[in-house]
């Protein structure tokens, strides 16, 4: 079996600030944003994985849900209980600086991880943990 991911999908409670957030501050490119049926559908890629997209969604989106699991869900997301995403990065103390630099909410500042990274943590604007991941040890 060759399996490659091609969508994974984060929860926000608002699609504007999140788009812009993943856009503008992250670099990501919009691949779709089209409305329809009560609902939008919104995409971003990394420019170096064109093949990777991360849906964003709020949790009024999702039709299989009854107003019980929107409302869960809702309840969840402003916990910052619910996604998170990790990415790689070349240099991560020059992307935790461009991030900080938006007004990102910071978690964690690069340190050192006994497991061969070096990292940094932010929120996005909806609450969401995203992780910048530099490995210091060669991958095998």
């Amino acid at each position: 079996m060759d399996l490659k991911l091609s969508t994974c999908f984060i929860t926000v409670d608002d699609q504007e600030k999140a788009l812009a957030f993943y856009r503008d501050v992250l670099g990501l490119q919009v691949v779709n944003d089209i409305a329809f049926s009560g609902m939008r559908w919104i995409t971003v890629s990394p420019p170096s994985q064109p093949g990777v997209e991360i849906g964003i969604f709020t949790p009024s989106e999702n039709p299989n849900a009854s107003d019980a699991d929107r409302e869960a869900a809702a309840t969840l997301l402003a916990k910052g209980l619910l996604s998170g995403v990790n990415f790689h990065t070349e240099n991560c103390d020059a992307t935790f600086e461009a991030i900080r630099a938006s007004g990102a909410d910071v978690l964690q500042e690069p340190m050192d991880q006994a497991y061969g990274v070096r990292d940094c943590a932010f929120r996005d604007p909806a609450g969401n943990q995203l992780r910048f991941i530099q490995p210091t040890t060669p991958r095998s």
